[in-house]
């Protein structure tokens, strides 16, 4: 000590900084190891949730495309034969033909007129 003046030691400055950075104006980290679970768990209900609507949008789709083809065969069965005596062609012909074309007869009947 000199003239009054206590001089600061190495071990005065290193419980200042403690006290510092420990001090009440910052909390303490938490570790925050359920956190990382919450996000695996979250990606997994939202991968299970999308497939859900996936299947639920196949179904619908699936039913959509089942009505269609029904209503396809109905048409197949008479454009066929529409072909054959329009054109005067065998049935094999007039079914390749509306293959070539998507099963549409008009265009089927045009491209055999040409």
């Amino acid at each position: 000590i000199r003239g009054g003046i206590r001089m600061a030691t190495k071990g005065d400055v290193e419980l200042e900084l403690e006290a510092e950075t420990s001090g009440p104006e910052r909390p303490p980290e938490k570790p925050r190891k359920h956190d990382s679970g919450t996000a695996d768990l979250e990606q997994v209900t939202d991968y299970v949730e999308e497939k859900e609507i996936q299947s639920s949008n196949l179904e619908t789709a699936m039913s959509v495309i089942g009505d269609r083809r029904s209503h396809e065969q109905k048409a197949k069965q008479e454009d066929p034969e529409l072909i054959m005596t329009e054109m005067e062609i065998s049935l094999a012909a007039a079914e390749r033909s509306l293959r070539e074309h998507m099963g549409n007869v008009v265009e089927a009947l045009i491209a055999l007129t040409n």
